[in-house]
């Protein structure tokens, strides 16, 4: 049994450190709503009042927070907080170069650190079938990776400090520009007089087989647990989308890389979200491909 201290019960956070605690982990969470936090207690996980307060006899931390700016405030309480050897794992989806920072705070203070963004979504967390990206030493993964496997099925080591992100933000902008392509797909069977099923029949066993069509289909019917099925509620909503969008087209400027169809893909869920969606279910975006003018 590891104690844990994990930092952001939010949608994600919470289940996770519920997970953690039904592997038999001592699990002490801390979040700053109140809401959160009395969430998190009614799934079994101890809550404690502050973030020193989750730390007190934590060896490991976990922390799943909105922004960078977010991660970089909590480590660097962490860092002064913690006792030495702790293990820091970061499961928030941040910019690259907050990442590193982060890392290099962790390496100041002597404390062994990984970032770890996940994909699964709310769903995922909840079953415990998340799948981790992760980034740093070969030693702090072998320490992180019995915590990560009582939240996941599928850990990858990507590389060093930042190398977990560099991979999310990757993998999410082929998730989002997939995405957009299935509901432009559905949106022109629909007017070639095409059924759901018949499209998805072909296409979930033909060349355009993808996640965003076989697991997460944007009509209702092929898939039933796909949120098209349940009014397009998140699942992962289209502002975390759009989050992640434009954390990869950062990244892009930042690096020289060209990205056509990335730029494209967070411009159109700028859009969606602006014309009031943000809460929607990203695979929504359907809606707004069907009315868009030629």
């Amino acid at each position: 049994m590891t104690s844990i201290a994990f930092i952001g019960l939010g949608n994600m956070g919470a289940p996770m450190a519920a997970n953690l605690a039904r592997a038999g982990h001592n699990v002490i969470g801390f979040d700053l709503s109140e809401e959160s936090r009395r969430e998190a207690q009614a799934m079994g996980v101890t809550v404690a009042s502050s973030t020193p307060e989750a730390l007190r006899d934590a060896s490991a931390v976990v922390t799943m927070l909105p922004a960078g700016r977010h991660v970089r405030t909590v480590w660097s309480q962490i860092a002064e907080a913690a006792r030495p050897g702790t293990l820091l794992i970061d499961s928030s989806t941040i910019d690259v170069e907050s990442a590193r920072a982060v890392h290099a705070i962790a390496a100041a203070a002597g404390l062994p650190a990984v970032d770890a963004p996940v994909s699964g979504g709310t769903g995922g967390a909840k079953a415990a079938t998340l799948t981790f990206m992760v980034g740093g030493t070969a030693e702090a993964f072998a320490a992180a990776r019995p915590i990560l496997e009582a939240m996941g099925k599928k850990i990858v080591h990507c590389g060093d400090a930042g190398a977990g992100q560099a991979a999310k933000i990757c993998n999410n902008m082929i998730l989002g520009i997939s995405m957009i392509a299935v509901g432009e797909a559905f949106a022109l069977g629909e007017k070639l007089g095409l059924s759901h099923q018949a499209l998805f029949d072909v296409a979930s066993t033909s060349s355009g087989q993808c996640w965003s069509l076989t697991t997460y289909c944007p009509v209702p019917g092929p898939v039933p647990t796909s949120p098209a099925n349940n009014g397009y509620k998140p699942g992962f909503a289209a502002e975390l989308m759009l989050k992640d969008l434009k954390l990869a087209q950062d990244a892009a400027k930042a690096t020289g890389a060209a990205t056509p169809l990335g730029e494209q893909a967070a411009d159109l869920y700028a859009r969606f979200t602006a014309e009031g969606n943000a809460g929607t279910d990203f695979s929504g975006i359907i809606a707004m491909l069907r009315s868009a003018k030629p």
